[in-house]
């Protein structure tokens, strides 16, 4: 394999097993909002804040460690032929399938980022190019330019009504890391059925 797609294989491994390695910690975040809810329906007033925070917590913990889950192979399989092909017949198969992952990856970008966009006050339909425009702004005219194209901040429609383009921000950059990691787990297969291991 070329010295560029190495190098892109084990530079994608790292920031996703480093990435992946902070974002399990995340669980003990997310218990530590549910304790506090269960002492504070029992003892106190309910606090409005932890089952939007929860659900939040589980999406950063969900989407930034998926990539690093990958990298693993511990995501769930179909084991019924797989685990008695040969190394060979396997990097084919993965090789086929994860073409399968990377078109729905895409597709769940590119409405990963429409939503952000929408929940940053972008109501086009060029997301994209809301977000060119809106890095221009930020890199000719500072914060106040780029505060100056963004418009009503989506919130959420419960008691607490917490912004949205967080998470959204959070889940397209967790989808575009996974994207990242397939196409390395594609150029690792690529590898195999070549006869190298990269």
């Amino acid at each position: 394999m070329p010295r560029i797609v190495r190098g892109y294989v084990h530079a994608v491994d790292a920031m996703n097993r480093f990435i992946g390695r902070i974002a399990m910690y995340l669980i003990f975040v997310l218990v530590g909002v549910l304790l506090w809810s269960s002492v504070s329906k029992t003892l106190f007033t309910p606090s409005l804040w932890t089952l939007e925070t929860a659900q939040f917590v589980m999406v950063a913990y969900y989407v930034l460690g998926g990539p690093y889950s990958i990298q693993l192979g511990s995501n769930v399989r179909m084991d019924l032929f797989y685990g008695g092909w040969s190394v060979k017949t396997k990097a084919w198969f993965d090789a086929v399938t994860v073409l399968f992952l990377m078109f729905y990856l895409g597709v769940l970008l590119y409405g990963a980022v429409g939503s952000t966009a929408y929940a940053l006050g972008y109501f086009g339909t060029e997301p994209f190019a809301f977000f060119r425009d809106l890095l221009g702004a930020l890199l000719t005219g500072g914060l106040d330019a780029a505060a100056g194209k963004l418009g009503y901040l989506e919130r959420s429609p419960t008691a607490w009504r917490p912004w949205l383009w967080p998470v959204k921000t959070l889940l397209s950059i967790g989808v575009f890391l996974m994207l990242l990691q397939t196409l390395a787990e594609l150029f690792r297969d690529i590898g195999r059925i070549r006869g190298e291991e990269i």
